[in-house]
Parts: C-alpha cells; structure tokens; sequence
C-alpha cells in the first residue's frame, strides 16, 4: 500500500475523506484500534483535537506543556461539593505522551466483574485480554524500571515502605534507554518512553497508507438508517484556536469512538443520541500526595517521574500507593501557601519527597456536553473515599518518618502544615470533607460503558453502540469499572481485542 498523509490545520474549501473505519482520537485506546485495523488491511483515519508535536519540540517547562500539550491549558475540573483537577491531554498520541509510562496488567477480578456483573461473557476473557498485553508489552518494550536511573525519592519509598511490612515494587514502563531526566510528565525528548505518537502512528502512515487529521475536532458522528456514516468537524488552530476548514469523514465499515472518558459521551451527546446510560458511570482514580522533609538532598528532578508502587492495600483498602516527581512548577501549586511561607517551602526543594495514595473510589459522576460546546464533569468522592485516602496517607506519612524524614507537609486543611514524627496520629483525625484535601483526578473511566443492558450502558456484548451499527468506542469512556492500577494497559488491550473482533467479524 502507498503511504498515507498527515492532515494539520488548514484554512478554506471543506475537506473531503473517505476510508474503512474513521478513529475518532488517537490516545491509548484510538492509537491501539488504529494501528491493529491497519494491520488488517483496512484504510484507517485518525481525527485528533490536539496538535501533533515532535519529541525534539516537547517543552521543557510545566507552563509550556500545559500550553501545548494539556487540554485547554489544564483547566478541565470535576465539580461536586469541591472542585477537582483533571489530568489530561491534548495532542496526537493522548495523555500517556505526558505520564509516567506506567504498565500493569488487568487484574483478573475486575475481568470476572466486567464478565459477570456486565453481562459481557467472553468478548474480554483473561486469555483474550493477555494474549493482547502480551502483544502490546513486545511492541512497545516494557521492562522494570531501571534502578541505577531512579532518584532517592523512588528509592526511599521503596525501603520505607519494605520496612513497614508492604508489598512494594519497581514500576513497570513502556519506557527503553531513560536517562532518568524527570521529563515524563512534560513528554520525553529522549524518546525513552514508547508512545503511539512516536511508534504506532508513523506506522499507520508509513507502512499502511493510513491518515491523521490533527487540530481536527470533531463535531458528530455521521448517522444514517440506524447506523455509523462517518463523522464531521473542524480544523482548530492549536494556539490561537481561530476555525480552520470544515471536514468529513465517511467511512465504509464504521466510526470508532476513542474521545476520552471525558470527551466520547459529548461527541456522542452532539451526534444526537439520546441514551440513558450515555454521560452516567464516569469513575476515577482520584488521588492526594504527603510530602516529606528531609536533612539531606532527595531530588525530584533526578530519576522518572514514577518508579515505585505499592498495591499491598489495593484490595482491602482499595488504594494504590506511589512516589510522584512534581516540577518546581507543579510542587509549587501543590505545597500552597503564598509570599514568604511559600518561598520557605520552595527553598527545601531538593529535600523533598512526595508520595501519594491513588483511590479505588466507589463514587460515581457523570459527564456531560455543556450549551456552550465544552465539557461539564461531575463528580464528587464519597466519604469512604476520603478514608481511604486518609489510611494511605498515614501511611505514606510513616514511611516517610521511617526514612528520616524530620517532617511531614500532610496538605490537608484542619491539620497543622507541618507535622513532626510524634504528630502523625492527628492524621486520623483529619476532616472528612472533600474541600479539606488537595484531590487530582487521573485515570478516568465511564461515560459511555459497555453491558448487556441497554438501560445502564451504552455498548453492547457485540460491541457495537447499542441501538447503532457500525459504531464503536474503545478508549476509558467504555470501561464500566474502575481498576486499581493504572489503566492505558487496559485501555489498549481492549480496543485491540475489539479491533479484532471487527476484523473478523
């Protein structure tokens, strides 16, 4: 097959496609279908939102990745009775360009939920489920984090944690060769961490005559007699997002969904269906971090963004527990404070360590299209949530103490920002109240979930739209429950087995 072309932001005339099956996103899960139905020998279309960006242009500052790579600037928040940041990007590849290249494999218990309790039988069997991580693992090369990269801070996590009786562990990565330059959260110049952007994608182009149509948002999905036509949209300039040229898409076997767990229920909300599991199930890993302070350098800025975990307490507790690396930039947001007390804090940089307890949080919001085009996310954690976190931060806080750390910034409003090694108890104590803890909301799902039941999810067994021919999503939005580990795994492995099912089916 020829090669195929990438489409940018242009200005004029509509522009016209035509291809087998249209990809609306190109994150974990687009990215995955994409490449898997090309390598079928069908004509695929990628539409992107966001920017392509080369690694070599990759910012190396927090506030221009938030420019350039963010979704509006970062901006994106779930309101409830608190207003939560929500982590996600904005350019061709999807958010794993800006994470920590984290890889865990799907626990076998949430497949027997999605199997039992979903009604999806075997469409996502471990066998089928494993078969495509095993694929997915060779490809993108994941191996444990290599130790002799890693900064104090992942190590001292480790140790601690070891010392306190919990299961902890090297972090596994879709990452070769890191120079451990605690870039990952503004994406890798090295070209370390394998990501669709730099691999699956030039693919589709290169060797399958494949399209990408980037800063192209796309407005609905084409319907027709009960059935997926394409989709249509416009050209957005990424920076000054001045209207570029119309476009459409028609598409000969069906439109693959891949919008993001915040973005696929509106594109499908703007395409005018009306569903009543459509917007409702959004979940998410919420999260908080302690930071420690110590008498000697630790240094954030050396090693990768994430190294260790802990998933000792993800069943009984329902957490999973890390090291996270910030940017001064990002630290400086989350230490709070202002003027001479924040100048304090950023002076102890180098000696500080941050952890943070990541929630398996049962509560439940929904997403949903806003009158003026944007995106409204609601969601509130529920109280045991907030116990939850509460038990992993103590924690953390122990271990920290454990390594010498002489304090503990708790970043909890109630408690004193500053605790010492006898004041760790006060942590129980800490308020209930989603306004008293600085929540991030990452690893997002829901929004469109897949079920047997039409009433309570919108894809079904046969993993078509339920209702709709010819119309598919594969990215978050289609998980119906959370996972306790990082989910671009899942994610991948599911749109690849769903490929799959479409190239055969």
């Amino acid at each position: 097959m020829s090669s195929g072309s990438h489409h940018s932001f242009v200005s004029g005339a509509r522009r016209e496609f035509e291809c087998d099956y249209v990809v609306a996103g190109s994150g974990a899960g687009g990215a995955s279908a994409a490449i898997s139905l090309a390598r079928a020998g069908f004509h695929v279309i990628v539409a992107e939102a966001g920017p392509w960006r080369a690694p070599e242009d990759y910012p190396w500052s927090m506030h221009g990745t938030m420019r350039d790579m963010f979704h509006d600037w970062g901006t994106l928040v779930a309101t409830g009775d608190s207003i939560i940041p929500i982590v996600q990007a904005s350019l061709v590849g999807g958010t794993p360009v800006i994470n920590s290249a984290i890889v865990v494999r799907t626990p076998g218990d949430v497949l027997a939920s999605w199997r039992d309790e979903h009604g999806m039988g075997d469409v996502f069997a471990e066998k089928a489920i494993g078969d495509a991580q095993d694929a997915i693992e060779r490809e993108l090369q994941i191996q444990e984090t290599d130790w002799k990269v890693v900064g104090a801070t992942a190590d001292d996590m480790l140790q601690g944690l070891k010392r306190l009786g919990r299961e902890v562990h090297p972090i596994t990565r879709n990452v070769t060769g890191c120079k451990g330059e605690m870039q990952c959260l503004q994406g890798c110049k090295q070209k370390s961490k394998q990501t669709a952007n730099n691999l699956w994608l030039p693919e589709l182009i290169d060797q399958h005559g494949g399209t990408i149509l980037s800063c192209a948002h796309v407005q609905a999905v084409e319907l027709a007699s009960g059935q997926a036509t394409g989709l249509r949209g416009h050209f957005r300039h990424p920076v000054t997002r001045k209207r570029g040229a119309d476009f459409r898409v028609v598409a000969r076997r069906g439109v693959v969904v891949a919008a993001s767990a915040t973005g696929s229920a509106p594109l499908l909300q703007r395409s005018g269906l009306r569903m009543p599991a459509l917007g409702k199930g959004f979940r998410g890993h919420p999260g908080a971090g302690v930071v420690g302070v110590y008498d000697r350098p630790v240094d954030m800025h050396v090693g990768p963004s994430q190294a260790t975990a802990s998933m000792h307490h993800r069943l009984d507790h329902g957490i999973k527990l890390e090291h996270l690396s910030l940017p001064l930039e990002l630290f400086a947001a989350r230490v709070g404070g202002a003027g001479h007390t924040l100048m304090h804090k950023l002076d102890h940089y180098r000696q500080c360590a941050m952890w943070v307890t990541a929630v398996r949080a049962e509560a439940v919001g929904e997403v949903h299209q806003t009158w003026w085009g944007g995106r409204s996310v609601t969601y509130a954690p529920t109280v045991r949530d907030l116990q939850r976190l509460r038990f992993g931060t103590k924690l953390l806080a122990q271990a920290h103490v454990e390594m010498g750390a002489r304090a503990v910034w708790p970043g909890v409003a109630g408690l004193p920002p500053e605790l010492s090694a006898d004041q760790l108890d006060l942590i129980d104590q800490a308020p209930l109240d989603n306004k008293a803890w600085t929540w991030v909301l990452s690893h997002l799902f829901g929004g469109c979930v897949f079920g047997a039941d039409p009433q309570r999810a919108v894809v079904g067994p046969d993993l078509h739209v339920h209702g709709v021919r010819r119309l598919h999503v594969v990215d978050a939005s289609a998980l119906p429950t959370t996972l306790g580990v990082n989910p671009q795994h899942t994610i991948m492995a599911v749109a690849r087995v769903t490929a799959a099912r479409l190239a055969n089916g």
